[in-house]
């Protein structure tokens, strides 16, 4: 059994969306979540640069105390969490667009992933979605500009709904009975992407991927067994901006800064 916390980061404000998914599943862990908005989003930047912010990352949480650490961002998963775990003693838990459960349960045989640049360019998912070429069809479509919007607050409304339907529209022209969220931002507008695409079935792997997590503490013996209301999540932010964490907390923790 461990009450250290379990360490989350991202580019931003997305893996809030996983990490109020784990938080549901494993209540009784304590938490520290770094939201690196200022070098959001990750998906357009140079490989090297991107793994020398993980390991920033990692080096921060580790020394926040963190038992593991989540790699709450496609991107950063995709292309660094093999450098990571090479690097770090510590459980790493990575996050992939969930193409397996969407080939299992596609009809039609055709699925859309709806992804960072970034994420659609890496080894990783090339070497992931290969494998399910002999099943079905994809269709895979960059959403550039998504994660900006997200950043700033902006869930609904015309501007984003125009850009959705420009990524989304080929998707449905093309037969697709199953679209994957290829980044942890875009559960924050699933709500509007299922009212673009209708009876497609949209799915992330919030809920695969805390499992996952428990499983990991469970096997390492890390989990925290206190039965306990008063968890303690401590978020960071490397932007001095943060209304849009604030939106999405209700304002209910205090968000220190981090020097990116």
């Amino acid at each position: 059994m461990s009450s250290s916390p379990v360490g989350f980061f991202d580019s931003g404000i997305g893996g809030i969306s996983l990490w109020m998914t784990v938080n549901e599943i494993l209540p009784n862990e304590n938490t520290v979540y770094l939201s690196d908005s200022r070098n959001c989003p990750y998906g357009n930047k140079p490989i090297e640069y991107l793994n020398e912010i993980c390991i920033k990352n990692t080096e921060f949480l580790i020394s926040k105390g963190c038992k593991t650490i989540v790699v709450a961002c496609n991107t950063a998963t995709t292309n660094s969490i093999s450098l990571l775990r090479k690097n770090f003693d510590i459980p790493f838990i990575g996050i992939e667009p969930a193409i397996k459960p969407a080939a299992l349960n596609s009809v039609s045989g055709k699925i859309g992933i709806l992804a960072t640049k970034g994420t659609l360019s890496s080894t990783l998912f090339s070497q992931t979605s290969s494998s399910h070429l002999d099943e079905v069809e994809l269709i895979k479509k960059d959403g550039d500009g998504l994660v900006e919007l997200i950043e700033k607050g902006i869930f609904d409304g015309r501007d984003l709904t125009n850009l959705l339907i420009k990524y989304l529209k080929p998707m449905i022209d093309f037969g697709v009975d199953q679209i994957v969220l290829g980044c942890t931002h875009y559960p924050f507008i699933k709500p509007l992407i299922k009212k673009i695409v209708k009876d497609i079935n949209v799915i992330d792997c919030n809920e695969a991927v805390a499992l996952q997590l428990k499983n990991i503490l469970e096997i390492n013996k890390l989990i925290n067994s206190r039965t306990s209301n008063n968890s303690n999540h401590t978020f960071f932010n490397s932007s001095p901006d943060n209304s849009t964490i604030n939106k999405i907390l209700e304002n209910k923790y205090e968000i220190f800064n981090f020097e990116s």
